[in-house]
């Protein structure tokens, strides 16, 4: 690793110091010019007038999201399932018949590949619901050609063992019970199976040409020793390696995604595991918590524990956690600062549909099953009305989770009515995506946090031999106006006049000195002219 100056590392993370500086390895992230949009499909938008959102309303709505910055989709999982959100399979082959058919899947992959444009696919292949096959012809038939596929308690087939936390059954938002069991990894026949699967899945024409075929997936809940079962041990060798060599062996361009089951730095998955990219839970939690040490902490600790070559998904939302809007109050001011954050940081941005117009949503704990996760799931926001045509509102007139919803008729809070107001959070997520693209420092440089004589300013440098940027965040209620050491910029920054990215303008830098007046929980972003595209 490289060090900028003599710092040791408990010093650099008491980060309030002044003079402190921190420079990562020079490939500590995998580069690239990725900007990743999570689609919860169920929910972004209906095709065909039945309020479930599918595959061909995704399509439809490529060209919104091109314009936005995206240049790559993560789906949840597409594959028939009694759970509305599609985990749990009751078959790993196939698509959810309410999202479409094959042909509605592959229409949408070309479409997407033809705006150069890649598609991630959300898988979960731990467990089996009760009305998969695997589960149901080996249930009490131990001789079936499933037989070994799930595993069980005794030699009969008669008990299966539960998943994690115990569970033999999920409470599902309906009110049915849907029976789960563990699917046996380490089984010669699931890996064959699953071996062909995501093969066919990565390369459907067999053809060589990837035309219809996903450029990655999401691995749920990924674990070297699944729900500490001590008949799943060693995944990572046994079954993630044989599997992701199988699929880098028919396209090497694959991209492997795991979600670390420990929301952690992730590091053992990306050296031992062998994924490409991790989430970076860490850095999430920080973020939302608005302060400044906590930040360049996780920043620091981030960037330290990715070795090289491998990749973090930056984020400040997703499925599984309440929305950030909810979580400032929908405080304007707060949310520009998450979306700067999870933007500009170093890292490959992802961005949960209906973030960038600032959609709310918190978790519930009332109804003791799997809706206590549909305020975080509600429909995409495309108009005022919540009803209209197009709208997902899958869940509609079917319980609390629909009379207590966060978003509302008319709130503001929809792409029709941010769209051409240059000051509502939809034109900002477009600005701050505009300036990474348009900037390789911010998509690939290095990343280093600067000391500066207030205590609430976040200050991050990014940079390449050719440019810099300096991202510079209020995080305090109170304006503040930031001093920056003059020996801590680099010469393109410290010399001359500096473009405002955002507000457009310029800042001048005085003798090698810089001084950026922010409001609070004010946004800066500062660059040396001439910035390399």
């Amino acid at each position: 690793m490289r060090w900028k100056g003599r710092v040791t590392l408990s010093l650099l993370l008491a980060t309030g110091l002044p003079g402190l500086a921190w420079a990562p390895p020079a490939a500590a992230q995998a580069a690239g010019d990725e900007v990743v949009y999570q689609i919860f499909v169920r929910s972004f938008r209906d095709s065909n007038n039945d309020r479930i959102g599918d595959l061909n309303g995704i399509r439809e709505e490529l060209g919104y999201l091109q314009d936005l910055g995206v240049t790559s989709l993560l789906l949840t999982p597409v594959n028939p399932s009694p759970a509305y959100h599609n985990y749990f399979a009751s078959s790993f082959w196939g698509v959810d018949s309410t999202f479409g058919d094959m042909a509605a899947w592959l229409s949408l992959v070309e479409a997407a590949h033809a705006r150069g444009m890649k598609i991630y696919l959300d898988r979960e292949d731990q467990y089996a619901t009760g009305d998969n096959p695997w589960f149901k012809e080996s249930l009490g038939h131990p001789d079936s050609r499933y037989g070994r596929y799930i595993l069980y308690k005794d030699s009969t087939n008669a008990v299966p063992e539960p998943i994690i936390y115990g569970l033999t059954a999920l409470p599902s938002w309906d009110g049915t019970m849907i029976p789960v069991a563990t699917v046996n990894l380490l089984e010669p026949g699931v890996q064959r199976d699953i071996d062909s699967l995501y093969v066919s899945l990565v390369d459907p024409n067999h053809d060589g040409r990837f035309t219809g075929g996903v450029d990655g997936f999401r691995l749920d809940h990924m674990q070297d020793d699944l729900d500490g079962n001590p008949r799943l041990k060693n995944l990572f060798a046994d079954f993630w390696a044989p599997l992701f060599a199988s699929i880098r062996g028919v396209n090497p361009r694959v991209r492997l995604i795991a979600e670390q089951a420990d929301w952690g730095f992730g590091e053992d998955w990306l050296t031992r595991g062998g994924a490409d990219w991790v989430f970076a839970f860490p850095l999430q939690r920080a973020i939302a918590t608005l302060d400044r040490h906590t930040i360049a902490t996780a920043i620091v600790q981030t960037l330290l524990r990715t070795p090289a070559g491998k990749g973090q998904l930056v984020f400040i939302e997703n499925h599984d956690m309440n929305r950030f809007a909810s979580r400032v109050d929908g405080d304007r001011r707060k949310e520009e600062v998450g979306a700067a954050l999870g933007v500009l940081l170093e890292g490959t941005p992802l961005i949960y549909y209906g973030q960038e117009i600032g959609m709310r949503g918190k978790q519930s704990n009332a109804w003791h099953t799997d809706a206590n996760d549909i305020p975080d799931r509600e429909a995409m926001r495309w108009t005022a009305r919540l009803e209209d045509p197009g709208s997902a509102v899958w869940y509609r007139g079917t319980g609390p989770w629909w009379t207590q919803r966060f978003n509302r008729d008319s709130d503001g809070v929809s792409v029709a009515e941010e769209t051409g107001d240059p000051q509502s959070l939809l034109s900002f997520y477009r600005r701050v995506l505009a300036i990474r693209r348009s900037r390789a420092e911010l998509r690939e440089g290095d990343e280093r946090i600067l000391t500066t004589d207030r205590p609430s300013v976040l200050a991050v440098l990014r940079t390449t031999p050719a440019a810099a940027s300096l991202l510079l965040v209020n995080l305090s209620d109170t304006a503040a106006t930031a001093a920056i050491p003059p020996d801590s910029l680099p010469g393109p920054l410290a010399r001359g006049r500096l473009a405002d990215l955002l507000a457009g303008g310029t800042v001048k830098a005085s003798g090698g000195a810089l001084r950026v007046a922010l409001p609070p929980y004010g946004v800066k972003v500062l660059g040396s002219r001439g910035g390399a595209r």
